[in-house]
């Protein structure tokens, strides 16, 4: 506002009194405009990182562990709350390289979590792969979002032993499943934006390396 009223007086000098208390208005009404396109980039600070993934061989198949940080904003809870179903979507691949063509895919699955709220019981609802789990506060549903644990991505018998491979997961909020008023929102705001990189490691077969 100090800088908005020196070059008000410098830019003004000699002007009738009118003209000069309107476009003083006029100046005001800009700086508060301009201030309040200042956001602190805390608030936008919510998303998801995968801190560490890993594909093991089990007696199922290949299977992939993964911890996330996760953030969910109160948005999304508030939307949760009021009935809007949330997706949550972790997305894997499996690749080989190939110096002569475009990598090979060995194999890409997903998982998905549908979030909801039952009102009468005020408990959240984590649905997925036809079981249901039922928590007491969406705090508990960021907990439960962040591990992924024994997912079988990959059938026995795929992988050549001793040979290298590159593997790939992310984790998002699928905005597609929203209605569709929700989806606008989801485009405008980033409170709607929630998606990790991509979190790619090394593995050879059977066992993994490390990133």
């Amino acid at each position: 506002m100090a800088l908005v009223a020196a070059w008000f007086d410098r830019a003004h000098f000699g002007a009738s009194p009118a003209v000069v208390r309107s476009r003083f208005v006029w100046a005001v009404w800009l700086s508060v405009g301009l201030s309040a396109c200042v956001v602190p980039m805390s608030a936008y600070a919510e998303g998801a990182t995968i801190s560490s993934a890993k594909l093991e061989a089990s007696e199922d198949g290949y299977q992939i562990d993964a911890d996330i940080t996760l953030q969910l904003t109160a948005t999304l809870q508030e939307a949760v709350r009021k009935g809007v179903p949330l997706y949550f979507v972790a997305e894997f691949e499996l690749s080989r390289g190939r110096w002569y063509w475009l990598d090979q895919i060995i194999a890409s699955a997903s998982r998905e979590r549908r979030i909801s709220y039952a009102p009468l019981t005020d408990q959240y609802r984590i649905s997925y792969s036809g079981i249901s789990q039922n928590v007491s506060s969406f705090e508990d549903v960021r907990r439960a979002l962040s591990r992924v644990r024994s997912w079988t991505v990959l059938e026995k018998g795929r992988l050549r032993a001793g040979e290298k491979y590159e593997a790939a997961l992310r984790f998002r909020l699928d905005t597609s499943q929203l209605p569709k008023p929700f989806q606008l929102n989801a485009i405008a705001s980033k409170e709607w934006t929630l998606s990790s990189d991509w979190y790619r490691w090394t593995v050879t077969a059977p066992g993994e390396l490390k990133p």
